[in-house]
């Protein structure tokens, strides 16, 4: 079985690298494999944040139409569970994320990146669900992920109308975080992520944990899962180590162990 789909660990960052050639087309296989690294980014103590990295040439560029176009009801019915699970296993990685998008993120190629917390994008990268033009709507994600991240009216029309985005109309609606020279993509996602890698790592995931939760329920219902994240981070010892540094040294100068 080729390995479409790796995890490159270094200095605390973990790099999920898509590799099916030409476009990485994301096939049941490619799914199936970032499942598994996804989670093992989760798991592993020496990931503290993640990059989704599609290399120079295209992030991804949607799922594979060929693997698709002859599936009945009955097929799709279960292949959409694995559409909705890998997409939901990048999701719930619960430590900063960013996808780098250099080329196209089309489809499931950009329903990839809505899973990350921050995206970062090449300047003459092209971004887009094309899948109304296909007969057929996003399944793994786009149509919740998008309208919560830009507000429904944009994600509709996008939706609607299945055109492509350049990163200049992306960054202005939200979609993009930074626009750098495709060149630089990389090393952006890189120097956005890292000063999460020495932060307290509990923390950061209730601080995710608080927000993502947050968001798809009530203000009330909201605001009771914040408390519970908050209080349940005086049992860390991160909590004591910033408090004590905070009161003997100033703020901002507290050296984290993650626990």
């Amino acid at each position: 079985m080729s390995q479409l789909v790796r995890l490159e660990v270094a200095d605390g960052i973990g790099t999920i690298v898509l590799d099916r050639p030409k476009m990485n087309a994301l096939d049941a296989e490619m799914q199936r494999q970032l499942v598994a690294v996804a989670d093992e980014a989760a798991t592993r103590d020496d990931v503290k944040a993640v990059i989704v990295w599609g290399g120079e040439r295209v992030f991804a560029a949607g799922a594979d139409v060929k693997e698709m176009a002859e599936m009945s009801y009955t097929d799709m019915a279960a292949h959409v569970r694995l559409l909705q699970r890998f997409s939901r296993a990048l999701a719930s990685i619960p430590k900063p994320t960013v996808a780098a998008i250099t080329g196209f993120a089309l489809g499931g190629g950009l329903e990839t990146a809505l899973c990350c917390d921050f995206r970062v994008v090449a300047d003459n990268a092209k971004l887009g669900l094309p899948e109304i033009t296909l007969g057929i709507i996003p399944g793994a994600g786009g149509t919740q992920r998008l309208p919560r991240l830009v507000g429904p009216a944009k994600a509709k029309e996008l939706i609607f109308s299945g055109r492509m985005v350049d990163a200049a109309e992306a960054l202005e609606i939200g979609l993009a975080d930074r626009v750098v020279p495709a060149a630089e993509v990389l090393d952006a996602a890189q120097a956005l992520v890292t000063p999460f890698v020495t932060g307290p790592t509990q923390a950061l995931r209730a601080a995710k944990e608080a927000v993502d939760k947050g968001l798809e329920t009530s203000l009330d219902t909201g605001l009771e899962i914040e408390a519970q994240l908050f209080s349940a981070l005086f049992a860390t010892n991160d909590q004591k180590t910033g408090m004590r540094s905070f009161v003997d040294n100033g703020p901002g100068k507290a050296t984290f162990e993650g626990i």
